[in-house]
This record gives structure tokens, C-alpha cells and sequence, in this order.
């Protein structure tokens, strides 16, 4: 493929320079992460044979969630950008929950 035939396929997706491109493969690797957090937590339910959401759930949906959250900025969507910043809330606050809960626990075990 020539340089000319790559970017007339970008060009139909309004990808016009090594710019844009790198915000669309920005934009693609947040998904990925994004997508990671549904694979993670399908497996682990799968192995213990009931629905579960492991620690790296809310790794993965932090992760993808302001990588996309970024992008969103850079593309100027409102509705992206309201949509990943009301979802990067809960994903935080859910390991906060965690952490909480795990310090108590540890509290908790040392006490005689």
C-alpha cells in the first residue's frame, strides 16, 4: 500500500494527519482498555462459576475512562465527555468502597 492509498483510506474515516491519527489510535486504546474491564471481570465469573467483579475491573474502567474521557476533550463531544467523567466518579468511588473495606478488615484482624 503507498503512502497516498493509506491516507485516502484514513481520509474516509476524517483522518487527514499524522495528528488526528495518533488521537484515533489514542482514542481506539482507551476503548481497548474499556473492553479490557469486560473480559477481565467475565472470566473471573466464569471461574468461580457466578457473577463476580475482580479488583481489575475498576483498574481497567479508570484506565479506559479517562483515556477516553481525554479524548472526548480533544474531540470536543459533550455527551462523550459528561458520559466518561459521571462513569470515572463511580469507577473511583468503588475503589475507594474497596480500599475502605479491605483497611477495616485489616483493623479488624489485629484486634484481639
Amino acid at each position: 500500500m503507498s503512502s497516498e492509498d493509506f491516507w485516502n483510506l484514513m481520509g474516509r474515516f476524517n483522518i487527514r494527519s499524522g495528528f488526528e491519527l495518533f488521537w484515533v489510535g489514542f482514542g481506539l486504546f482507551g476503548q481497548a482498555m474499556f473492553f479490557m474491564r469486560f473480559f477481565i471481570q467475565w472470566i473471573a465469573s466464569e471461574r468461580q462459576k457466578r457473577s463476580v467483579v475482580p479488583l481489575p475491573f475498576w483498574y481497567f474502567s479508570v484506565a479506559g475512562g479517562v483515556m477516553l474521557l481525554v479524548y472526548a476533550c480533544y474531540k470536543d463531544d459533550i455527551v462523550f465527555i459528561l458520559g466518561q467523567a459521571g462513569g470515572l466518579l463511580i469507577y473511583m468511588r468503588n475503589l475507594v468502597l474497596i480500599y475502605r473495606c479491605r483497611s477495616q478488615e485489616k483493623i479488624g484482624d489485629d484486634r484481639p
